[in-house]
């Protein structure tokens, strides 16, 4: 019979073997037998062009390895761990296509890496990270041979400046997360009706008026390419347009499409404000400022947006109006595709490729203004802009799914595929589907607590974006990804850190132990649910319960999975488990006491119904009644927060509360 102990050991630790924690899971790994010692620091061996971000990378990587080892791996005595690397080329950062494959070795004699680029060696640098372990002999690596390669090209994360902004050094620390489950994009989000997050010098009233004095320098940009390209990141620069905005109106309201005067907006959602496609001068500014813009990202996209335009300010504008029936335009859809086109034309005359949202293709191609093909399209409203784009013959990435700000699970991202398996494409469809981005919008989170809606969730997107489409096991995805969370943690991320002291501020005190106990069955409303329940504009202060909790906390996840367990099992040691992580008691808390009654009673009924189950029973009519109600003041919502396991507290009661009672 399982014990308890091999329970909680197989849910909170990973396994070896084949199930070495690797995220992302690599698209071939044969494991050997034997195992090489790790002593400290590595002492490479490179075979390959002079590069700054392979040299750079190897100390990176040889330094966190140590740190990961501690002083017990380290001695004057030692020569260090021998890596042997190669690589052919140096990668151009700026072709989308940079092969970032590689070949990892392990054996008894020492580590060598294979790669085509320097980019590959990075990546095979994150996986030796990954590998190793510590055992009764100390800290070794398995011997292993890995064969890898990503199965996309863009595999990407957007964070949002602008409705709360995002310091430089949160932007850096994001590199290091991406660089260790391979992720290649890092895309800004620059501009939107909140604020006006880049520095212009040939247009300063921009940011001077726009930004309320947050914005990004020049140089902190200059510092966050070249960080990125060490890492073999690309950065790709959103400057949202004709609508979010309002923050370019505050120094030009003659571009708007209604007359000012227009102030920092505080509020969230879909706005009037929009630049008036008819006036040569915004067009003659956006030369300028995307000529600018051109010259200081070297990417070779730049992202226009073009979402979420609704036309008010057109409608209402006799001008403008005027200018469409002159020039027959039908409507605001091929307005904005006019507005859309001449964008074109400037982005081509700075060398950029045109990247929108999926509003951007509406226009059927060989209609008037429709776009030329090598537009590329990023999806966000579902999967059918995405095959329309890929059939039409353009280039697209998905982020449909992938909204990592609407507190959904990490199995709901995990299996969200870029490609639908039904998906009716040819060879050519198939080559212009990208991959895939991971978006951080920011209207309810900060600096302080945006880790914990990025991480460690994020880790599963970029192996669905990485692995091969075969690679869908959840619970093994989990297992791995609690070790993966460790290890982000360790090189910077401060998704656990960030909720202790968010926790700590709710408190008033460091004894956060009743506190976390319950917030780790909690999470935030999914979708927006939350802007339903409260009016939350840029001045909310987000230190609240929602925002200490994380989406799909794992204490919950465990618990799930356990009644689930029972249920099939209706074992002894499964039911012991469950009693040790419900019944544990409940401590008064002045924040939300209403949640922790509710939670108990909760608890208290399930633990009823256990009992039964274990007895090949039934629960009694009245425990029953007393389950249900439980459950219905658990639905919630609780100062924006929901518990996480509560359906599978709904699937407990169903079965120990069987009908006909």
């Amino acid at each position: 019979m399982r014990t308890l102990l091999l329970w909680l050991l197989a849910a909170a630790a990973p396994a070896f073997g084949q199930e070495l924690p690797l995220m992302p899971w690599p698209s071939h790994l044969e494991m050997r037998s034997g195992q090489l010692p790790y002593l400290a620091p590595l002492q490479p061996r490179v075979e390959g062009p002079t590069s700054e971000r392979a040299t750079q990378g190897i100390a990176r990587w040889s330094l966190r390895l140590s740190e990961k080892a501690g002083p017990g791996a380290t001695g004057e005595s030692r020569n260090g761990t021998p890596l042997q690397l190669r690589y052919r080329a140096v990668a151009d950062l700026n072709d989308p296509a940079a092969d970032g494959s590689y070949t990892l070795t392990i054996d008894n004699a020492g580590i060598t890496v294979d790669a085509a680029t320097d980019i590959g060696a990075l990546h095979a640098l994150a996986t030796l990270y990954q590998c190793l372990r510590n055992n009764e002999g100390g800290w070794s690596f398995p011997a292993l041979r890995i064969e890898d390669k990503p199965r996309f090209t863009w595999r990407g994360l957007m964070v949002d400046p602008c409705r709360h902004f995002m310091p430089r050094s949160m932007i850096l620390r994001q590199l290091d997360g991406m660089e260790l489950v391979k992720m290649n994009v890092l895309h800004l989000h620059l501009t939107d009706d909140q604020g006006f997050r880049i520095e212009s010098k040939l247009l300063p009233e921009l940011q001077e008026k726009g930004s309320n004095g947050q914005y990004y320098s020049q140089a902190d940009i200059r510092k966050i390419i070249h960080e990125a390209d060490l890492r073999g990141i690309r950065v790709v620069p959103e400057f949202d347009l004709p609508g979010h905005a309002t923050s370019w109106f505050q120094s030009h309201p003659e571009l708007a499409s209604a007359a000012g005067p227009y102030q920092p907006e505080t509020r969230y959602g879909v706005m009037d404000p929009v630049f008036d496609p008819t006036n040569e001068a915004v067009y003659a500014l956006l030369d300028t400022f995307l000529g600018e813009m051109a010259a200081l990202f070297p990417d070779p996209c730049m992202h226009i947006g073009g979402d979420e335009n609704n036309g008010n300010q057109w409608n209402t504008n006799p001008a403008i109006q005027a200018f469409m029936k002159k020039n027959g335009i039908a409507d605001n859809h091929a307005l904005q595709a006019y507005f859309n086109g001449r964008l074109y034309a400037i982005l081509k005359k700075h060398g950029k490729r045109m990247l929108g949202w999926d509003e951007i293709g509406e226009m059927p191609a060989g209609s008037a203004h429709a776009l030329p093909q090598d537009v590329s399209i990023q999806c966000w409203r579902g999967k059918q802009g995405l095959l329309n784009a890929l059939k039409a013959g353009r280039d697209a990435i998905l982020s449909n799914g992938w909204y990592i700000d609407l507190c959904q699970s990490t199995a709901f991202h995990y299996l969200n595929d870029s490609l639908p398996a039904d998906a009716d494409l040819d060879a050519t469809g198939h080559k212009h589907l990208l991959g895939g981005e991971a978006t951080m919008w920011a209207e309810l989170v900060d600096a302080r607590n945006v880790d914990t809606r990025i991480w460690p969730r994020t880790a599963a997107i970029a192996e669905r974006l990485w692995s091969p489409a075969t690679v869908t096991d959840v619970p093994g995805m989990y297992r791995r990804l609690e070790t993966a969370s460790a290890q982000l943690e360790a090189i910077g991320m401060q998704h656990k850190t960030a909720q202790a002291v968010l926790l700590r501020m709710i408190t008033g005190n460091d004894d956060i132990t009743a506190l976390k106990q319950l917030v780790d069955v909690l999470q935030p409303v999914q979708g927006y649910k939350r802007h339903q329940l409260a009016v939350h504009t840029t001045r909310t202060p987000l230190t609240g319960l929602a925002d200490a909790a994380v989406p799909d906390p794992a204490r919950a996840r465990r618990i799930a999975a356990l009644i689930d367990h029972l249920l099939q099992s209706r074992d002894t040691a499964d039911a012991a488990a469950l009693r040790m992580l419900l019944g544990t008691g409940s401590t008064a808390l002045p924040c939300c006491n209403e949640i922790v009654q509710v939670r108990a009673q909760l608890e208290q009924s399930a633990l009823e119904a256990v009992s039964a189950l274990i007895a090949s029973d039934l629960l009694k009519p009245d425990a029953c009644a007393r389950f249900k109600h439980s459950l219905e003041k658990a639905n919630g919502p609780f100062l924006e927060c929901e518990f996480a396991d509560l359906a599978a507290f709904r699937r407990l009661y169903g079965a120990a509360c069987a009908a006909g009672q």
